[in-house]
Parts: structure tokens; C-alpha cells; sequence
């Protein structure tokens, strides 16, 4: 009798082993993971945020979808004691509101400076904190000044200022009034204490007005042993030549197209620019000379200097035993 052939690679065989095995037969290609497989592959894995942000997104769920806390919170996913949790930290209200306030009237201060006055002023607080509710209020600084690509090579010959009075930079700023009418700032900072002098503010200067300057200033702060300028025609002017030589005070000027051989005097052009200049507007020469007056005092009085250990120019000048200020 002729045998019953059968094949040993029939799919009919392979369905009653893997039942007798109890392991299940593997998914279709086509198939896709259940809604409720917590690891199922394919799964769109849902960002983590912050504590604070995901209490108001499980709330917003619960409110807007009528799901419970358990399901909203699976989602995300939360953790259900970090929604429940109730923050137990002061209210910082009336900080956010001081560091409001400091960066609305010092646009250019950012959150070291503005930290500096918060301390000053008696707030219990470290420079963290600071930042952190600084970064919140969205308080960033937006520098647009474009960085150098060139490392720019200082003179050797100079050394740093190491008194009072030993060493000043002086330069010029240009400007307006609403009208249209150019101005001319003379900027005077000493380079040992950042001290300024005179911020002295012109339709015009020649030579003789910065002699008549540095006449007015010398009653009160007296005469620097050296003083940097750039080669522009007040500062070679047989003017202020013959004052410097009548008053034993060197003339050190810089190289012709390097600003940097004059670098304090281009910081602190920068910051009379940021902070005075660009934030009011002139109405009259009077009216300029009053608001560049107010801001160099406040400069002098209560803007911390990093350089200085955030400590005012007058307090490194009376630490210096400069007794002779404003």
C-alpha cells in the first residue's frame, strides 16, 4: 500500500508546537503595539519638562479632556507626587519686581551688576538666584557687537597704572542733538581707579578748549603724570603740547590705526555710548551736558566695576588715599 507523503515543512505543523510551548506567535510586520503597551516599540516617547511646566500641562488635561490625574500624569509622563507637590520656598514676588525694576532704569547691566545693587541695597541672596530669576523675566542682554578675528598686539612698552593720577586716557565721542546738530564729548578716565574727571560736552573742541578742561578738572583732582590720546588734531595741537611740557606731563600717544594702544579709554567710550549716549535724547547743549553730568556721577558713585572688585572708581580712589572727590 502506498504510504501518505507529507511534507515536513508544512505551516499546518508548526501552529500545534508553539500552542503546546505556550509562546505566542511572533507579530505581523503590519501590526502596531496596543495604546495601552507602555514599552511597545514604536511609541512616541514624550519629552521631559520641568516640574513646574508639567503641573500646569496635567492640570490643562484633566480641565480640557475630563482625564484623571493618573492618565494625564502617564502621558507626559509625571511623576504624581511632583504634581501634587506644594513649593514651600518665600514668595519672590517683590524680588522679581526689584530686579524689574534695576534692569528697566540700567538697560545695559546685566545680572552680575544688577546683583552687585541687590546686595547693596540689603537682599538676601546669592549671584544663582540672581541669574536664575534674572534668565526667567527673559532679562538677557542682546550683544550685537561683532567679535574680532584678528588677536589684536598691544604695546609692550606700557605698564599698568599703579596709583592715582599716575596714568589717564583721554578721548572723543560724537553725537547729536534732536535737531540734527553734532555734539563732541570729551571722555577723562584714570586708568588706576577708572575715575572720571570730566565728561565735557561741545558743539566743537580745539586745542585750547581741552587745555581750558584739564585746567578746570586739575583744581579739584589734580594733574596725571602721563596721558594717553590718539593722534587726532586737539590732542597734537601746539596748545596742549605746551601745557603737558609747562606741566612736566607726558603725552603718550597711540600708533596710528590701533585703537587698542588706547584700550581704556575705548571701554569706556563703550559704556558712555551703551548707557548715556544711545539712552537719552538731547535736546538742547544744555540738556546734554546736564544728563552726561548725572550719568558720569552715577558712574563715579554707584556703578560696580568688575575689574574692581565691583567696588565704585571713588571707593578705589579713597582706598588709594585719593582724598580730593566730588
Amino acid at each position: 500500500m502506498a504510504q501518505q507523503i507529507r511534507r515536513t515543512d508544512a505551516v499546518g505543523d508548526e501552529a500545534p508546537e508553539a500552542a503546546r510551548g505556550r509562546e505566542q506567535p511572533a507579530q505581523t510586520p503590519g501590526g502596531e503595539p496596543q495604546s495601552r503597551q507602555g514599552n511597545a516599540a514604536g511609541r512616541h516617547q514624550a519629552k521631559n519638562v520641568r516640574p513646574d511646566r508639567a503641573r500646569k500641562l496635567v492640570g490643562y488635561m484633566q480641565v480640557s479632556y475630563g482625564v484623571s490625574e493618573r492618565r494625564a500624569c502617564d502621558v507626559f509622563p509625571t511623576n504624581r507626587a511632583t504634581v501634587r507637590y506644594k513649593s514651600r520656598r518665600p514668595d519672590q514676588a517683590s524680588l522679581e519686581m526689584r530686579i524689574k525694576d534695576l534692569a528697566a532704569t540700567r538697560v545695559r547691566y546685566g545680572y552680575r551688576r544688577i546683583h552687585v545693587l541687590l546686595r547693596r541695597e540689603g537682599w538676601q541672596i546669592n549671584h544663582k538666584k540672581t541669574r536664575r530669576i534674572y534668565r526667567e523675566l527673559g532679562l538677557q542682554l542682546r550683544n550685537k557687537t561683532p567679535k574680532r578675528k584678528v588677536k589684536a598686539k598691544l604695546r609692550e612698552d606700557r605698564v599698568p597704572a599703579t596709583a592715582p593720577n599716575e596714568c589717564w586716557s583721554m578721548d572723543f565721542l560724537s553725537d547729536q542733538l534732536f535737531d540734527g546738530r553734532k555734539i563732541r564729548v570729551l571722555s577723562i578716565v584714570d586708568n588706576y581707579t577708572r575715575l572720571s574727571p570730566a565728561l565735557d560736552v561741545r558743539f566743537s573742541y580745539r586745542g585750547s578748549d581741552v587745555v581750558e578742561t584739564l585746567e578746570r578738572i586739575a583744581i579739584q583732582y589734580g594733574r596725571p603724570q602721563r596721558i594717553r590720546v590718539d593722534q587726532g588734531p586737539e590732542f597734537i595741537s601746539k596748545d596742549l603740547d605746551l601745557w603737558a611740557y609747562q606741566h612736566d606731563v607726558v603725552l603718550d600717544f597711540s600708533r596710528p590705526g590701533k585703537p587698542t594702544d588706547n584700550a581704556f579709554a575705548e571701554s569706556f567710550n563703550g559704556r558712555i555710548r551703551a548707557e548715556c549716549l544711545n539712552a537719552n535724547w538731547f535736546l538742547s547743549l544744555a540738556d546734554a551736558r546736564h544728563k552726561c553730568e548725572a550719568w558720569r556721577h552715577d558712574y563715579n558713585n554707584v556703578r560696580p566695576h568688575s575689574s574692581l572688585g565691583n567696588q565704585t572708581p571713588v571707593e578705589r580712589a579713597f582706598a588709594s588715599g585719593q582724598a580730593s572727590l566730588p
